[in-house]
């Protein structure tokens, strides 16, 4: 019901009135206008939360201007009535807008809908029969400050517009925390915020003062937010969205492959991408600029240690217009080193069929031959009846030639054979290493070797994160190597390098020319007549299991040397008292060349 409300009439204030006209004016054509546009958006849940905001928006707003313009009171009640029934229907599309773009699922839960949609009716039933009983609002003529009809907002209203404004904020907030979560400037976003709340201020103004009329101005914030996240900010926040999907490293480039943006997971592994913005990736990254070039996996080495990224280019756009490319790098690491470790596998498998049926060929004709030679002087020997007669002595000798030949093919048959299955052995992974003092393990392997003489010294200890018994086999076949070599008299030393991690086995022997040293791990490779070639092939595999590297060098007295560097993450403790040692090696030791 109506109400004349009498007071001071200061005359109508066109420019003002023409001014409201203008801002809902310009809010409506604006929500409406921006529709094809948001219509292109390509992600099905976030296109529909922000058509169905600026449709609900732009009718708020035209209903905003039937309210002012409609030429007596009841037509402007009923405006103004419908109004709140549509203003409050902005809610639902702006948090299911929220929602979506930033990849939650609160807007496909049936338990929320019911209960938004429930309390909604609820609402707009009280403000369809406020006529009834004028508990949301009271209506009167007023001519300040300018003919319109005044409304009284009752504590329905104030409740239903808090309860309205509270869940603006939570949307507020999901955008909030998904920009930070990719580590975007939210200074665009807290501008484009601040102006969305800008009519609060209009409607507390025009609550306490007669220089506005009271009514609800939200709908031109709601009009200004999604206008402004589609037009101004539209290329900034589909890419915030996208890498809002991913917890892997995201890197946003341009069609010219300049970087426009980086979410913190991707400035943690490439600092150099903090302040990159609008610089060529291949500038500052080539390397990873290649990768993703070409899509192949990318390999970064952090602090001596190896990662692998394989990357993937997302193509992404707004309206009709590509933006550029979204980048996501996904941690293949431990599949990298998997098949890494299956193609070492491979290959020594294959180097193993290989050995075996090139070194144990020769073996096996000789073996055979002299087979043959006993089997046709016997065979001569034998009577019809099964007996044999008696054979002179160059026969026999010739068969205990053979023999002899025979039995010493099978001995280098079986050392063949112990020394492949230990090298196939000593390449596979380590699983667990323990703290092995060097001298203790040193003086262990050394009592389990020929020593023909020879003397071993320590010149200091070390203590290294190795598997044990590698390592003995390691010094084991490191001793007989410098023994073999190096005669009687040879002086067997280890220690620890001076200027890196690791340490050392050197001998006084004649050493090795330097010309052969990068030959001398090859499998297959002595010059002693009657060694297998696979002792320092096996020491080649063990350091490698371990992580280590090896290296050959000429030691003071012109032996060999040979360098074993640890790499950083698998250093050990120097001081022996303040990590035990593990106790005496055991396990089966390789033959050295």
């Amino acid at each position: 019901m109506l109400q004349q409300l009498t007071v001071d009439t200061v005359g109508t204030s066109l420019p003002l009135f023409e001014l409201y006209l203008l801002a809902f004016g310009a809010a409506a054509i604006a929500c409406f206008g921006s529709l094809p546009r948001a219509y292109r958006i390509k992600e099905q849940d976030t296109r529909r939360g922000l058509v169905a905001l600026l449709a609900t928006s732009g009718t708020w707003a035209t209903l905003h201007i039937g309210y002012l313009a409609a030429p007596t009171p009841s037509l402007q009640y009923g405006f103004y009535m419908i109004g709140l029934v549509v203003g409050l229907s902005t809610v639902g599309p702006w948090l299911y807008f929220c929602s979506a773009y930033t990849g939650r699922s609160l807007h496909h839960n049936t338990a929320y809908q019911r209960v938004a949609i429930g309390i909604y009716l609820g609402i707009v039933a009280i403000k369809l029969t406020n006529p009834l009983h004028g508990l949301y609002f009271s209506a009167s003529v007023a001519n300040v400050p300018f003919q319109h009809l005044m409304i009284d907002h009752g504590t329905i209203h104030w409740l239903a517009m808090g309860l309205a404004y509270s869940l603006a904020l939570v949307g507020i907030f999901m955008l909030f925390e998904l920009f930070t979560q990719v580590d975007y400037d939210t200074k665009p976003f807290v501008v484009l915020v601040a102006l969305t709340s800008l009519p609060v201020v209009f409607d507390i103004a025009g609550y306490v003062s007669t220089a506005l009329i009271d009514i609800t101005y939200s709908a031109i914030g709601v009009a200004i937010f999604a206008v402004g996240v589609l037009f101004m900010y539209t290329d900034e926040f589909e890419s915030i969205q996208l890498a809002g999907q991913y917890d892997d490293p995201v890197i946003v480039l341009s069609e010219d492959r300049e970087v426009r943006d980086a979410n913190r997971a991707a400035e943690a592994l490439f600092p150099e991408l903090a302040d990159a913005t609008g610089e060529e990736l291949e500038s500052i990254l080539p390397q990873l600029d290649a990768a993703v070039a070409t899509d192949e996996i990318f390999k970064l080495e952090n602090g001596g240690d190896e990662q692998y990224y394989q990357p993937a280019t997302n193509q992404f756009s707004a309206s009709r217009a590509q933006l550029g490319k979204l980048v996501v790098l996904t941690d293949v690491t431990e599949q990298e080193r998997y098949r890494q470790q299956l193609e070492r596998q491979n290959e020594r498998l294959e180097q193993f069929t290989g050995m075996v049926s090139h070194d144990l060929r020769n073996p096996l004709n000789v073996a055979q031959g002299n087979s043959e030679i006993i089997a046709e002087l016997l065979t001569a020997a034998k009577n019809d009846d099964g007996s044999y007669e008696p054979v002179d002595s160059d026969t026999l000798g010739t068969i205990g030639t053979a023999a002899d030949t025979l039995t010493r093919t099978l001995t280098r048959m079986e050392i063949l054979i112990d020394d492949l299955l230990v090298l196939a052995r000593e390449g596979q992974e380590i699983d667990e290493t323990e703290p092995v003092s060097l001298a203790k393990i040193g003086e262990g392997c050394w009592s389990m070797v020929d020593q023909k003489g020879a003397e071993f010294v320590v010149v200091d200890d070390l203590i290294v994160e190795a598997d044990p018994d590698r390592l003995q086999q390691l010094f084991e076949n490191l001793f007989r190597n410098a023994i073999e070599h190096g005669g009687d008299e040879v002086t067997i030393r280890i220690g620890p390098l001076d200027d890196e991690w690791g340490f050392y086995v050197e001998d006084t022997g004649p050493g090795i020319p330097e010309g052969k040293r990068d030959t001398v791990f090859e499998s297959g490779y002595t010059t002693n007549r009657d060694g297998t070639g696979f002792g320092l092939s096996i020491v080649s595999e063990i350091v490698e299991a371990h992580g280590w590297r090896i290296d050959l060098a000429e030691s003071v007295e012109g032996g060999a040397r040979f360098e074993i560097t640890i790499d950083g993450d698998n250093e050990g403790v120097a001081d022996t008292e303040e990590t035990e040692p593990t106790d005496e090696p055991s396990g089966e030791a390789g033959r050295a060349e």
